[in-house]
Order: structure tokens, then C-alpha cells, then sequence
């Protein structure tokens, strides 16, 4: 153990008993809580169609509005959450976001009008967050020695939402309907908020002695000695989701582009091949990246992800497509667990939380303007572009990475 053995005893075994038991409760619920977030994307049109909205033109525009709506609400409120979750216990924040989602989800399946889901979708993203904080828990609660690796199985419960979410939601409506899909949903987290209340257990917190300043973003800056690894971080994390997501909303028109037969269910098979990889690849990324470096081992996966966009833009059938998100998606596993460690080793214990949420802000940012900017670009230059643009970007920062690796240290020895 750190010196936590040399001031109070009684702190000492929670970390080493429990954090193996708060990282199983975490996977579970950031798995469960991702796919309630993400089994509307097949059947989202539908949905905007049967709450009154018949312009196909207009369906397009309100089903990116709505599925959007969480990720803009979840950015603005990741920092908050986080800052809160510093002073007064992560095991609170999960347990307030998998209620909060459980109850929106719920609501969802009641919408009458495409305002009240847009409306719910906010709110969705407002009281959500549980994968953002079950990493922030998992980033300082872990020895750091292992932090790569229980963060790589973090990121590969949310990776396997992310695959299952679609899938799910592609087969529950035609045997439940859409409503009831969402109301199984809510079921499914409030499973999860259970879970988290009654099988998490959180090292005591520390009560600050009275007179203690209360952390403001100043304070937690002023707390980084060196800020640059930090800021870096964030670009990453923002670019990374950005890279996913710019492609999601091309790859039907790409797909018909390419004249396939069964356009919806290849695009769900290149939207899942990118997510299984990750699941694959996270855990095995985060222990390497124990072992030789973060920084080397997240400079390398954006290097990759980034040459192999460049074949994307110029296949010519579907399965070559697949290989590629397949290949894309193994790099890709290794970034968010990379991220997170970084962060951690990087700022003081006391701002962590802070941090790591900002992180994940900026993970949300680019799962916004990802879709849109995807959405702009091959609209307006062809779908070969948005691949070309995404690679520059990942590329770019790739090489800004290299310039910045920290000499000696701990994330990039």
C-alpha cells in the first residue's frame, strides 16, 4: 500500500478488499446504464414518427435533435458531478445518476409530443452520468498499478453496451412495442441503482475541517503542477469520440452508396464490429499500458485508428468496411482506459474527480459535433471526406501527443 498505512489504519482495507468488488458493481452498471442510452438509435425515427412528426426531412433533423439532447446536458453537468463526487463521495454520485436514469427513461416511454421527448432526452442527460462517474470512482480507487487495467475492463462494460444497446433495441419493439421498450429499460437501471446502493462500498471520506474553501475550477487548477498532459488529455478524449461518432450517421447512405442488400442490418453489423473490438481489446491495452506506458500506448492507438481511416474512404463492398471498424475499433479500445490513467497520475488525489470530469465532458462535446459534423460534410462533400477529415484530426493530435510525452514519468516511461 501508499502511505495511507502510516495515518489511519482503518482506511487501509477498504481499498485493498473492496476496490476489486466496486470495479464488478461499476462494469455492471455502466454496461446496463449504456444501453438503455443507446437501444433507441434503431427505432428512434420511428419513435419521432409516432409522436406526430411526418415530414421525412423533419424525422431526420428531430431524431439527431433528440438523441444529441443527452450528450449536450450530460457535457454540461460531467464537471459538476465530478467536483461533487471529490467532496462528497462517488458511491453517492452513481447512486444518484442510475435513479435519475432509471425515472427519465421511464418518462421517455410516456413522451406525447416530440417537445416532451426532447425535453426528457435532456433530462436523461442531466441527472445521468453513471458510466462517467463509475470511472471517476474506479480511476481513484484502484492501486495505480492496476488502474490500466481495471479502467480497460471499465471501458470495455461500456464498450459492450454500446454493441448490445443496438441490438437490443432492434429486437425488443416489434415483440414489446417502442413504449414498453423504454419502460424494460428504466426496469433494467433501477436494477442497477440497487445494485450500486446495497453492493458498493466506498472508502470513508475524509470530512474537510471546517473552514475549508470549497474546490472551485480555480482551485483545482491551481492545485496541476504541470497542466499540459491534462489538456491534452481532454483534446483526446474529445477527438476520440468525435472519430467514432462522425462516421455513425454516414454509414447507412455510405452503405447504400456501396449498393447493399441488407442496408439496415449491415449497418448495424459495422456500428457493432467497432464496438466488439473495443470490448475485446480494452482490458488487454490497459494492462500493457501498465507496463510500458500510457502515453506511449495512447499516442500509439490514435496513430493506428488514424491510418486506418484513410482505407476507409475507399472500399468497395460492405465486408471490407467491417474489417476496417474492426481493426479501427481494437485501437480505439485502448484509448479511453489510456485517458483516464493519465488523468489520474497526473493531477492530486483531491481533484481527480474534478478532472476526470471535464474529461468526459469533452467526450460528450465530441459525440455532439461528431454526428453533425459527419452528417455536414458528407452531405456537402461526399462520404470519403468525412473519413479524410477525421484522420487529419486524430493525426494531428497524434503527433501533438509525441511533441508533449512527458519525459521520465510515470505515464510515458
Amino acid at each position: 500500500m501508499t502511505s495511507q498505512a502510516h495515518s489511519n489504519p482503518l482506511d487501509e482495507p477498504p481499498v485493498e478488499v473492496n476496490w476489486q468488488r466496486n470495479l464488478a458493481v461499476s462494469v455492471f452498471g455502466a454496461f446496463t446504464t449504456i444501453i438503455a442510452m443507446t437501444l433507441l438509435l434503431p427505432f428512434l425515427p420511428l419513435y419521432v414518427e409516432q409522436l406526430g412528426v411526418s415530414d421525412p426531412a423533419a424525422i431526420v433533423q428531430w431524431s439527431g435533435i433528440a438523441f444529441g439532447a443527452t450528450f449536450l446536458t450530460a457535457a454540461l453537468t460531467a464537471p459538476l458531478w465530478g467536483r461533487l463526487g471529490d467532496r462528497y463521495g462517488r458511491k453517492l454520485m452513481l447512486i444518484r445518476a442510475s435513479l435519475g436514469m432509471a425515472i427519465a427513461m421511464s418518462l421517455i416511454g410516456l413522451a406525447e409530443n416530440i417537445y416532451q421527448l426532447v425535453g426528457l432526452r435532456l433530462l436523461a442527460g442531466l441527472l445521468g452520468g453513471y458510466a462517467s462517474g463509475a470511472t471517476i470512482l474506479v480511476a481513484t480507487q484502484t492501486p495505480k498499478s492496476r488502474s490500466g487495467w481495471a479502467l480497460g475492463m471499465l471501458a470495455s462494460g461500456i464498450m459492450a453496451g454500446n454493441l448490445t444497446g443496438p441490438l437490443i433495441g432492434g429486437l425488443l419493439p416489434p415483440l414489446v412495442g417502442i413504449r414498453n421498450t423504454f419502460f424494460l429499460a428504466g426496469g433494467l437501471i433501477f436494477i442497477t441503482f440497487l445494485a450500486t446502493l446495497f453492493l458498493m462500498k466506498e472508502v470513508p471520506r475524509r470530512k474537510p475541517a471546517a473552514g475549508t474553501p470549497k474546490a472551485t475550477a480555480a482551485s483545482a487548477w491551481s492545485a496541476i503542477a504541470d497542466k499540459r498532459p491534462v489538456m491534452t488529455m481532454f483534446v483526446v478524449a474529445g477527438l476520440m469520440m468525435f472519430a467514432i461518432m462522425s462516421i455513425e450517421p454516414i454509414i447507412t447512405v455510405y452503405l447504400i452508396q456501396l449498393h447493399t442488400q441488407d442496408v439496415t442490418l449491415m449497418a448495424g453489423v459495422v456500428m457493432s464490429a467497432t464496438a466488439l473490438a473495443s470490448v475485446l481489446s480494452a482490458s488487454r491495452v490497459g494492462k500493457l499500458a501498465d507496463r510500458i506506458g500510457h502515453w506511449k500506448v495512447v499516442t500509439g492507438c490514435m496513430s493506428v485508428a488514424a491510418l486506418l481511416l484513410i482505407p476507409q474512404a475507399f472500399v468497395t463492398n460492405e465486408w471490407q468496411l467491417v474489417g476496417l471498424r474492426f481493426l479501427m475499433g481494437l485501437a480505439l479500445g485502448g484509448l479511453l482506459p489510456g485517458i483516464a490513467a493519465i488523468i489520474r497520475h497526473s493531477v492530486p488525489d483531491k481533484v481527480a474527480g474534478h478532472m476526470l470530469g471535464y474529461s468526459t465532458s469533452c467526450q460528450y462535446i465530441g459525440q455532439v459535433l461528431g454526428p453533425l459534423t459527419g452528417g455536414f460534410v458528407g452531405g456537402h462533400f461526399g462520404m470519403p471526406a468525412v473519413f479524410i477529415i477525421t484522420c487529419v484530426l486524430m493525426a494531428g493530435c497524434a503527433a501533438v501527443m509525441l511533441a508533449l510525452r512527458p519525459r521520465n514519468s510515470v505515464q510515458g516511461h
